[in-house]
């Protein structure tokens, strides 16, 4: 146990002090934040304005369509359709002459191809326009009643409301476990690729320089990779946890200066539609909301699972990462072939998380939350959702049991792969031999 205690210290304390290791825990969160604020700034900023000229003359759209920061309508008798540029116009609607209740469409004349945010932006209005149109022309009442109709209507409040144990019942928070359930899991399929390779190229440069040689003479070969593997997975921890802390920091110092008001000239901008419309007041109501559910989330049932899964997945790949590592020579091509199998298994857990963030519930994704190569990234995704509720505490228990017995079992066949791949030279290993290794 010494000796895989100073294994560990060995390779933790030689990581950390790099200057690479120092730069990229420091530097990765101040990107990412960095990223994120400036494609705000961006959005925020940058909006150029486009002006459309509105043929009109029957009032279809006439107190229906908004000018904002990226559109400005412009009510006009009549343009020249073929030169309307030189007049200072992007583009032209033309709604159909004779009505809405017949096949012709309404026509969007441009000089350029104006993007999905302010395409989708005009789309909306226009149908708004029709809607509000068509009601009132049916019904004989005005424009503006209709508007005011609607605002009451938003204005009832909706309550997502789960029932918890002894028929309590809690504030839901579907937007958020979305979000939470989404990034853990992204973020330990992000960690097994990285710490886990990082396991096998320490494992091949080991044998490559003939260190392992030297060290297996006082240490057994098992207590060697276990020391590898739990020190790289002691570095890959501690990044981790600085990375969150300096988020949580860098986020609430930007937190400050960017208003909910901000926030919503960023939808507005994706939307192509005005500040002072409903998708701006929508996306403040959004905003607060999800204020409100991240209150209702049980973080620490979150951090403690992630905790878990994180550490759990780890050991799990890792220990067949570094079998992987030591059956290879210096041609890393080899290692590219053999990592497949083991790859493949946690690119298919990403691509089920998918599913499992929209469906939590699916057969899918509640197996697969179950199943030891899958669990640490769907399971994280289900669990946001809600701990007893979406995800049962049997569900829970079964799956964190299945972890630590696949890591048991990992680790067993991993170490007789090790004690005699590491020892291997100028020889291409295949997993037919391994498999034989295992039956020693």
């Amino acid at each position: 146990m010494n000796k895989t205690w100073l294994i560990i210290k060995r390779e933790y304390l030689t990581r950390v002090r790099k200057k690479t290791f120092i730069l990229s825990t420091i530097l990765t969160p101040l990107l990412m934040i960095g990223i994120l604020a400036a494609i705000t700034f961006i959005s925020v900023k940058n909006m150029d304005s486009e002006k459309v000229a509105v043929i009109d003359p029957d009032n279809y759209f006439e107190g229906n369509l908004e000018n904002g920061k990226t559109i400005t309508f412009d009510f006009v008798t009549n343009v020249d359709t073929s030169n309307f540029e030189k007049q200072g116009y992007s583009g032209v609607l033309i709604p159909p002459r004779t009505g809405f209740n017949n096949s012709d469409s309404i026509k969007l004349i441009t000089s350029k191809n104006f993007g999905m945010s302010v395409s989708d932006g005009i789309q909306r209005q226009i149908n708004r326009a029709m809607e509000n149109n068509l009601i009132s022309r049916e019904l004989n009442i005005k424009p503006s009643q209709i508007d005011s109709i609607k605002d009451r209507a938003r204005e009832v409040p909706y309550a997502d409301m789960i029932k918890g144990e002894g028929d309590v019942l809690k504030q839901g928070n579907s937007g958020v476990a979305f979000g939470v359930g989404y990034a853990s899991g992204f973020l330990i399929y992000i960690t097994l690729f990285i710490y886990g390779s990082m396991v096998m190229r320490g494992v091949m440069e080991e044998k490559t320089n003939r260190i392992a040689e030297v060290v297996i003479s006082s240490v057994k070969p098992g207590q060697l990779m276990m020391g590898k593997i739990l020190g790289i997975g002691a570095v890959g921890l501690t990044q981790f946890l600085m990375w969150i802390i300096l988020i949580i920091i860098f986020s609430s110092i930007i937190g400050i200066f960017i208003s909910p008001e901000a926030m919503a000239q960023v939808q507005e901008s994706q939307n192509g539609m005005p500040g002072s419309s409903q998708q701006g007041s929508e996306a403040i109501r959004m905003l607060s909301s999800a204020q409100i559910e991240l209150s209702s989330v049980n973080w620490g049932m979150i951090i403690f699972c992630f905790l878990f899964y994180f550490i759990g997945g780890y050991l799990f790949y890792a220990a067949l990462f570094a079998a992987v590592g030591s059956t290879v020579n210096e041609d890393p091509q080899d290692a590219q072939s053999l990592m497949l199998p083991i790859t493949m298994p946690i690119i298919l857990a990403i691509v089920i998380m998918v599913n499992a963030v929209t469906n939590p519930n699916s057969a899918m994704a509640t197996w697969s939350s179950i199943i030891p190569f899958f669990s640490p990234i769907v399971m994280m995704a289900r669990i946001p959702f809600g701990v007893p509720g979406t995800v049962p505490w049997w569900q829970l228990g079964l799956s964190m049991s299945l972890l630590v017995a696949g890591f048991f079992l990992t680790t067993w066949m991993a170490a007789k792969i090790y004690r005699t791949g590491i020892l291997m030279y100028g020889k291409k290993a295949t997993w037919k031999e391994m498999f034989k290794w295992l039956r020693r």
